[in-house]
């Protein structure tokens, strides 16, 4: 069974159609890169798949749990809404860190809230019964993955004496500690000069020897190819042609794919 299926998600802002009919799926562990020129409807995709944004059809599966089916028109709960959130992971273009908490406390601040709502309501967090317990458990998992971005001697530090690169490493930190189904990334090296973007797509290609299902909107189309394990190439809201890296960009068949990949300059095989 996939992991995350998208099945004709379509959404319109007024008369300006931005997604015609997306569909795709995702097994555990891959990486699918999502290309396209700008206004293309990447990004609208992955708001739609964080619930960020409404889709105005479609539905979206995780695991078999239909999370949206917009053609029910049932009414948006925020409660339901958060619950389901909670299976996707985004990391923004600009970092969106609390620049008044320390690294640490950025990472475990969505944690502990949901470590306090879940004792509350059901009496235990990740086995623990008291909100001490699950502090330290949350505290220990934080660190871990501070390690796993190559952060950890940062913990104490603010976000303002941080880099760019340091920044969005924190950011992905942020976005695993809530342990996502799927993780998001939305041009996460765009925000970056360029001598930091290769530090965060470094982290990126650590996460995929470690498993993560990942969903990476990028125009770093050398990374693409050499991590995703499918390419999806959207162009005026549709996907225009997808498939494996060598399919997609080596040896594109859509006349659209090919001039986009044009504009690099490059030469992919």
């Amino acid at each position: 069974m996939s992991i995350l299926n998208v099945e004709n998600i379509q959404k319109s802002f007024g008369k300006n159609e931005v997604l015609k009919n997306i569909s795709f799926s995702l097994e555990k562990g891959e990486v699918l890169a999502i290309i396209g020129s700008s206004g293309s409807g990447k990004t609208t995709l992955l708001r739609c798949l964080n619930f960020l944004e409404t889709p105005d059809k479609g539905r979206i599966i995780v695991n078999g749990e239909t999370l949206l089916d917009a053609d029910k028109n049932t009414k948006r709960n925020e409660k339901e809404i958060r619950r389901k959130r909670l299976h996707f992971g985004l990391v923004f273009q600009s970092f969106n860190l609390f620049p008044q908490y320390s690294v640490i406390s950025n990472i475990s601040l969505a944690p502990l809230l949901m470590a306090k709502e879940q004792l509350k309501n059901e009496g235990e967090y990740m086995g623990e019964k008291t909100y001490r317990a699950a502090a330290e458990k949350i505290r220990e998992n934080v660190l871990s993955l501070l390690k796993k971005v190559g952060l950890s001697e940062k913990k104490d530090e603010y976000p303002g004496n941080l880099s760019g690169g340091q920044q969005q490493r924190v950011a992905i930190a942020r976005a695993l500690a809530l342990d996502p189904d799927v993780l998001c990334f939305d041009e996460p090296t765009s925000a970056l000069d360029p001598e930091l973007t290769g530090e965060v797509l470094n982290v990126i290609r650590g996460l995929k020897s470690s498993d993560s299902t990942m969903i990476v909107v990028t125009h770093e189309i050398e990374f693409a190819r050499d991590v995703a394990d499918k390419i999806i190439f959207m162009d005026s809201g549709v996907i225009a042609e997808e498939g494996t890296p060598q399919e997609v960009i080596i040896n594109p068949k859509n006349p659209r794919t090919r001039e986009f990949l044009a504009r690099f300059n490059q030469n992919f095989s």
